[in-house]
């Protein structure tokens, strides 16, 4: 029983340190204005032919972390990502939860966290992503984020690329 319980309290000391050290970075700030910074995001999506990924989380949140490293990590897929969209960090936190603008978003926070918003080049919401369906194993795939930033990249949104509806 004492070496369950001392394999329980290393555990708990690793990931608590794990865990400080990931959020050390804050990607998330919560005095950030989210409306501002979409309206300005909007603008520079409609400038160079981008579309809009809204990231929500907080640093309180493992995943929400994760998920920025995995992408900094993955050359291919920040490529991707910084090539088709204008990317967003949306803090959801005590101290401050962005109520406003998750309602005017339909919710999204009630799929987890983090959980990616997808706006065209005119700000309007195309999708939103539970990205617990991005995963793999304990991480992300990069083949399920490749696909998901392909399927939902202006590119792939343009009506003259499906030649049954020209």
């Amino acid at each position: 029983m004492k070496n369950v319980f001392l394999i329980f309290i290393v555990l708990a000391l690793n990931s608590t340190i794990v865990f400080s050290q990931k959020s050390e970075g804050k990607i998330y700030n919560p005095e950030a204005n989210a409306k501002k910074d979409i309206e300005l995001a909007t603008q520079q999506a409609l400038n160079e032919n981008k579309n809009i990924m809204l990231i929500i989380g907080g640093n309180w949140c493992p995943w929400c972390i994760g998920l920025h490293k995995f992408i900094d990590e993955n050359s291919s897929v920040d490529s991707l990502l910084r090539a088709n969209y204008v990317v967003v960090d949306v803090n959801y936190s005590k101290e401050n939860k962005n109520l406003e603008l998750l309602r005017k978003l339909k919710f999204p926070q009630r799929l987890g966290f983090p959980v990616i918003v997808i706006l065209n080049q005119k700000g309007e919401q195309i999708h939103t992503q539970n990205t617990a369906y991005l995963e793999k194993e304990k991480t992300y795939s990069v083949k399920k984020l490749t696909e998901f930033f392909k399927n939902w990249s202006p590119t792939a949104l343009e009506i003259s690329n499906y030649k049954d509806y020209n």
